[in-house]
């Protein structure tokens, strides 16, 4: 492995180099691994970036950058298409907070569906049973779009789709209320695209691997099985998968009204929202130049860092969470992590974790502290201090925040 000033680089026996943001933290073999056999794939573009947050995917390497020219890999996108982040600063202070916030933390809880249930015959908790009146006026500007995407695909019509807009979803997404290094509040929230956008993203992944069958094309690994541009799937996954990107950055919007509204609810003090505003995707593709050149960056779990564009890297639920600028690093495609990265997977977090140790780690702030969180404890990621560290040449922080109330799925 070279090193160079703030990355490494693997070279990798016929393909393509792999420059790494990992000084400090930890990094997995088998992502090593991963990251390998993605960079094998023909029509990678100069490099493969990996971020400090890198660790195993399904199908490509969560925290991994992919440049291609030609072709997309529908797994390195992932199932939850256009999953990322929202973050709005409010006017209030620490000091307009109760000093109990276990009631705002209800609200929120109230104002927007959350988590899952499956069973026979009954509703989801986690959709709407009736959506409200903004609810359904928001759909309407997606819906002509996908009646498009479903005259050529029927299966997607039956989907959670309006009923999934402005709502949480489970594992890693969550609201949360937070402070800044000035004492002030800030409301930020993490989903993607819900059910609609697992079904296409389940869907087009598999179709992807009925071709490959079909073309005799040897993968190093099925799960990078791509669609080739100018063929009919190619163009059909590129318009469900940019649709489903907006239907991701729609229901981050409106689950940040209705939080606002639930928080004007517990809070009797007059208050501004979005005095800042940023969303962001983590788990997309779309077309940008770089090195002189248009290609398609898949962002697997890593966020645009391009000059002065501002991003959102959340640590665990007790940990920080940072605002930040880009820094147009052209080595990363302008890209940084989208987070603190895991080091436990979500069996070994429930195995190795006690619920004590889950207590302490999420002191101060009201979250749940039961075992069915446990998967999401703090222990569960990377320090996110190091993960910032490792990418100081990427992004700069504008904000520091600290999480006082945690909604999860």
């Amino acid at each position: 492995m070279t090193q160079l000033s703030n990355f490494d680089v693997q070279h990798v026996e016929g393909g393509k180099p792999i420059k790494l943001w990992t000084r400090g933290v930890p990094v997995d073999e088998k992502a090593h691994e991963q990251l390998r056999k993605a960079a094998q794939m023909p029509f990678v573009f100069k490099h493969v970036a990996a971020m400090p947050d890198v660790h195993v995917g399904i199908g490509a390497t969560v925290g991994s950058v992919i440049p291609t020219k030609g072709a997309v890999i529908p797994a390195a996108v992932g199932v939850d298409i256009g999953c990322g982040m929202m973050a709005a600063r409010t006017s209030l202070m620490a000091s307009d907070l109760p000093d109990n916030l276990e009631g705002i933390r209800s609200a929120i809880e109230q104002a927007v569906p959350h988590g899952r249930s499956v069973g026979r015959g009954q509703r989801d908790h986690g959709s709407w049973g009736a959506p409200p009146v903004e609810i359904v006026d928001a759909w309407a500007t997606l819906v002509e779009r996908f009646d498009r995407i479903t005259a050529k695909y029927p299966r997607f019509k039956n989907t959670n789709q309006l009923t999934h807009l402005g709502t949480l979803g489970t594992g890693n997404h969550f609201i949360e209320l937070c402070l800044d290094t000035e004492q002030r509040v800030w409301i930020m929230l993490h989903s993607g695209s819900r059910g609609v956008g697992n079904a296409i993203g389940t869907f087009f992944i598999e179709l992807a691997k009925q071709d490959m069958r079909k073309w005799f094309i040897n993968l190093p690994d099925e799960d990078l099985a791509y669609f080739p541009e100018g063929t009919d799937h190619f163009d059909d996954y590129v318009e469900a998968v940019e649709w489903a990107q907006d239907f991701a950055a729609l229901n981050r919007r409106m689950m940040m009204t209705n939080v606002i509204r639930a928080l004007r609810g517990q809070i009797a003090k007059p208050f501004d929202a979005e005095l800042e505003a940023v969303n962001c995707h983590h788990n997309y593709v779309t077309r940008e130049n770089h090195f002189g050149q248009n290609v398609l960056v898949t962002r697997k779990g890593a966020v645009r860092a391009a000059k002065g564009t501002m991003g959102i890297i959340p640590g665990s639920m007790g940990a920080k969470s940072f605002i930040v600028r880009g820094l147009g690093n052209a080595e990363s495609f302008e890209s940084c992590s989208h987070g603190a990265g895991r080091v436990m997977s979500r069996t070994q977090a429930k195995k190795l974790v006690t619920l004590d140790e889950h207590i302490t780690d999420t002191a101060g702030v009201e979250c749940r502290k039961d075992e069915s969180v446990i998967d999401e404890t703090p222990k569960a990621y990377k320090p996110i201090e190091a993960v910032m560290a490792a990418q100081a040449d990427l992004v700069e922080i504008v904000h520091t925040l600290k999480q006082v109330v945690c909604v999860k799925g």
